[in-house]
Formats: structure tokens, C-alpha cells, sequence
């Protein structure tokens, strides 16, 4: 390993001795800038709700520029089902950071009841299988505790876990509160010197869709994280959609980055959404630090309703 990969990796070790040469506290799940169009992985209770199949896949590669930096890659379907009000979904996320790589894969039951003539309201149950990769030999080339290089790989460390979800809409406006992750799984043994337990993240989101005139649309949406150990999460994003095609707009992470998203409807059934952030943390200061990009896209088997395709905003 040359000396300059050795500089930019570096920064990255020192957040994995961080996190796992200690007892870990803190959020683990994956971030995500464009979590209005991918709902369903935070709160099992969206699945279903578009009203048809619907298949999404999202790439986040975190941090560009430093070796080894957080990457995200996330696919999943959900869709109603020939039973009245229920709905199912499953989804794989793979998440990876330094010498570290976890791989959930997720099904999700959701059950709707009408409450008014707009209204929706849905509950969500998440079956998880966590599995865990940590290779300490891809450390050996950095000065950190012999301890901590002579451990083991680990390959394949299955935890289950479970979630669930509370999920409410209409037509133009949506809310949720969720805990995708309720078991408190502890990785590692006592004997162990590193130790990894997961806590419970909570999740409750928001938004609204505003017809500024018969061409344009705004969506403000809220996503707020908390989790003990670590500092409240919260992301506000303000888009505009244009003719029902092009989507744009900026995004704000509490004390932590900026945003911009850009959206594009191919065709009625195909979106294509892209986002870039600029951290404002020092280590988006960092040299080596591009910022972090994302894209997503999406498929809906959209559902003829008479002559008309009925659109969904969320």
C-alpha cells in the first residue's frame, strides 16, 4: 500500500478503532439523502401503499474521495396484495465501510384500513436477517493496537431482528413513525475487546405536496432520526416538481451537510432521482473528502384506472 493511499485511508481507520474497538453506541442504520422515494426501507408500513409493484434500487457512495469510505447499496419491492388492505415487501441493503460489511435482508407486511374518504392508515411489521463481515487483516498495514489486528475475521455473524411501523396518507399528505430495528443485538461476546451493540433507531417522517399553480408543485419533507448515544438527526428538503416531470431541489442535514436533488421522470412508471451532498462538518473540510453522492431508480407497474393512470407524489 503506497503512502498516499496509506494518508487518505488512515481517517477512515480511526473511525473503525473508534467504533469497534470500544462498546459501540449510536446509529448504524444506513443514511440516505433520498429517503422520500425510499420510504419503505425505514417504515414497513409503506410497503404496499403506492398501490401497485413497485421495485426501487439506490447506490450512495459516502465520503468520495477517501478509500474505503461508507458505500450503500439498496434494493427493494413491495406491492398490495389480492387480500384486502395488505401489503408486502422485501428488501436487501448491503452497507460498507473500511474493513466492515453488513448485508440485511428484510420482508415487510403492512395492513391498511380506510379512516375517511382520503385518508389512509397503515401498520408494518419488519422480519430482518443481519449479516456481519469485519476483515482486521485488512489492517495490519496501519500502527493501531496489536490486539486489535490479531483478532479474527469474522464472516457471516447472523443476528436476526425485528421492526415495526405506523404509516399514515392521503393524496397529498403523508406521515410515519417507525423503528426499523428493535432488537438490541450485541455482536460481539464479553470476552471479545471490541463490541458492537446495535441500538433502536427511531424514524418519523413527514411531507406535503402544495399546487403552486396548474404546472408546478412544491414538497417539503421532514425525516427526523434518534437514537441514543448520538446527536438528533434531522433532514429537511424543499423540491419543486415541474409538469409532473422534473423534480428539483435542496435538502438541509441538522449541523452536518448540504444538499441538492435532482429528479426525472422517464415515463409515467420510470424515475430516476440523483443527489449530491457537501458536508459541513470538519470533515467535509477534509482534502480528501468530495462529498457524497447518490442515485436512485424506480419502477412502478402503474395500475390503468378506467382511461386514467392515477399519479403518486410519495
Amino acid at each position: 500500500m503506497n503512502n498516499l493511499v496509506k494518508k487518505k485511508y488512515q481517517p477512515l481507520v480511526f473511525v473503525f478503532v473508534l467504533f469497534w474497538g470500544t462498546t459501540l453506541f449510536g446509529q448504524q442504520d444506513a443514511q440516505y439523502t433520498q429517503y422520500m422515494y425510499n420510504t419503505v426501507s425505514v417504515n414497513p408500513a409503506y410497503a404496499g401503499s403506492r398501490g401497485h409493484l413497485s421495485i426501487a434500487a439506490l447506490y450512495r457512495n459516502q465520503w468520495l474521495g477517501l478509500d474505503g469510505a461508507p458505500e450503500t447499496q439498496t434494493l427493494n419491492l413491495h406491492t398490495p396484495m389480492g387480500y384486502r388492505g395488505v401489503g408486502l415487501g422485501i428488501s436487501i441493503v448491503n452497507d460498507k465501510i473500511g474493513p466492515t460489511s453488513e448485508t440485511y435482508f428484510d420482508v415487510d407486511f403492512s395492513y391498511t384500513i380506510q379512516t375517511s374518504f382520503e385518508g389512509k392508515l397503515s401498520f408494518g411489521l419488519k422480519a430482518s436477517a443481519h449479516m456481519l463481515d469485519i476483515r482486521y487483516s485488512e489492517l495490519d498495514e496501519f500502527n493501531i493496537d496489536p490486539q486489535l489486528q490479531a483478532q479474527q475475521d469474522i464472516q457471516n455473524k447472523f443476528s436476526p431482528n425485528i421492526g415495526a411501523g405506523v404509516y399514515y396518507h392521503t393524496e397529498r399528505f403523508y406521515a410515519g413513525l417507525s423503528a426499523p430495528r428493535i432488537l438490541e443485538t450485541t455482536h460481539f461476546d464479553e470476552s471479545s475487546i471490541s463490541t458492537a451493540k446495535e441500538q433502536i433507531n427511531f424514524y418519523a417522517i413527514t411531507g406535503y405536496v402544495w399546487d403552486l399553480n396548474p404546472f408546478l408543485k412544491f414538497k417539503p419533507t421532514l425525516l427526523t432520526k434518534m437514537v441514543q448515544g448520538a446527536p438528533l438527526q434531522v433532514d429537511l428538503s424543499a423540491n419543486f416538481m415541474l409538469n409532473e416531470k422534473f423534480v428539483g431541489g435542496l435538502a438541509y442535514r441538522w449541523d452536518a451537510a448540504f444538499s441538492g436533488l435532482f429528479g426525472f421522470h422517464i415515463s409515467d412508471s420510470m424515475f430516476i432521482g440523483l443527489a449530491y451532498d457537501r458536508e459541513i462538518t470538519e470533515l467535509g473540510a477534509a482534502t480528501f473528502n468530495d462529498g457524497s453522492f447518490e442515485v436512485i431508480f424506480r419502477y412502478d407497474f402503474i395500475r390503468n384506472v378506467g382511461n386514467l393512470k392515477s399519479p403518486r407524489f410519495f
